[in-house]
């Protein structure tokens, strides 16, 4: 892959495409270009191609490919998944405070019209408890939705036991509970066989695995069901009407089998080492402290607190010396607000503007990271001689 002349610390927010993802796709632009749904051999061409992107990511997720579900992206995917199943706005929805803004401002919405929504709060380490949840299930409660990773912090959560102990929980309820993750961080960092996972629900997205943006799925198994949000035609059993994006479809499948190349644990190990490095050298600024738990987090997410530095002054004092970062969410970055994720493990607002996340992807190289750790500590002291925070 070609290098560029920036750093690009900002794979959370979204990664570059794989060549050999873009490879697959390029013929599903000019050559199997028919409509997924003609039945003619276009068609049946360009079908082929989502048949086999489905049965990829169906083994990948060790379900059938009729639990597939294509999409435009994770947004969509939480969207369908948790209005789908209160679509009469009547029940009891468990989620986090900690969640994505899609699947909290979902909830929010359906508190407006009704639902009884109940948020659990992180611990102070960026990690859910478990117990919490288990404690606020109600009589009516009808979903738990819980992101895996968290997109700013990169804190994991178990979910394979929270599904666990809910299997459990439901052996003795008539009014079964359905189980959501969002698993758009963890997808290439942790095991989503979703019969571990015991979900009924399992949001992924494409441009977060080096595949192509607009596209993404979710598993949806096959005792759940759902309204869906749009009506149309029975592209993906009418849970998803529309036109498929073949192209994108196909470079997500590909993008998912790169996930399983034996490559892919060295990468892994590597974003480990360089994640460490840059955390340890950090953390040697006066000031600075790591938020989320140093151990129960993804290989490729640092998030750092800095005293008497704006997040967003620092960012843009990063990115004139040639490093991409983040402040948090990059589908929040058009707010001067604190990050909710950090407001809701107990940091204050005032020490919350203060953050810097740094999101390592497979690209990325020790001499970047002894780079960034170089401009960093320049870029920290500069700053703090004319912080008015002081």
């Amino acid at each position: 892959m070609k290098k560029q002349n920036k750093i690009y610390f900002d794979n959370s927010a979204t990664t570059q495409i794989d060549k050999e993802v873009l490879k697959e796709m390029i013929p599903y632009f000019n050559l199997q270009f028919g409509n997924a749904s003609s039945i003619h051999e276009f068609g049946q061409k360009a079908e082929a191609g989502v048949l086999n992107a489905k049965y990829i990511i169906s083994k990948f997720l060790n379900c059938k490919p009729n639990e597939i579900i294509f999409t435009s992206g994770a947004t969509e995917s939480n969207n369908t998944i948790l209005q789908g199943v209160f679509s009469d706005f009547k029940g009891h929805l468990i989620t986090t405070m900690f969640e994505h803004p899609c699947v909290l401002e979902t909830a929010k919405y359906l508190s407006r019209r009704g639902v009884d929504v109940t948020f659990i709060a992180p611990e102070k380490n960026g990690i859910i408890d478990p117990q919490k949840i288990f404690r606020a299930i109600k009589e009516n409660t009808r979903l738990i939705s819980i992101m895996y990773a968290n997109n700013e912090v990169g804190t994991v959560s178990n979910i394979a036991h929270i599904g666990k102990k809910l299997a459990e929980i439901n052996e003795k309820r008539t009014n079964k509970i359905l189980f959501h993750s969002d698993a758009v961080q963890a997808c290439y960092f942790r095991d989503m066989d979703v019969k571990k996972l015991r979900a009924d629900f399992v949001s992924i997205s494409s441009h977060k695995i080096y595949g192509p943006k607009g596209v993404g799925a979710f598993f949806m198994s096959e005792r759940a069901k759902l309204s869906p949000l749009m009506y149309g035609g029975q592209q993906e059993y009418g849970i998803r009407p529309g036109t498929y994006n073949v192209p994108a479809i196909v470079g997500f499948g590909k993008a998912i089998q790169l996930i399983s190349s034996k490559d892919h644990k060295k990468i892994i190990e590597k974003m480990k080492k360089i994640r460490d490095y840059i955390i340890k050298e950090a953390l040697k600024i006066k000031g600075v402290s790591l938020n989320g738990d140093k151990d129960k987090r993804l290989e490729n997410n640092i998030n750092l607190l800095f005293e008497n530095v704006e997040g967003e002054s620092l960012l843009l004092k990063l990115d004139l010396c040639g490093v991409a970062c983040s402040t948090g969410s990059a589908c929040a970055s058009g707010s001067l607000s604190a990050s909710h994720a950090l407001l809701s493990m107990g940091i204050k607002p005032e020490n919350a503007h203060g953050s810097l996340r740094i999101s390592l992807g497979k690209y990325n190289t020790m001499e970047e990271a002894k780079k960034f750790v170089m401009i960093l500590k320049k870029s920290v002291i500069q700053l703090r001689k004319f912080s008015p925070f002081k």
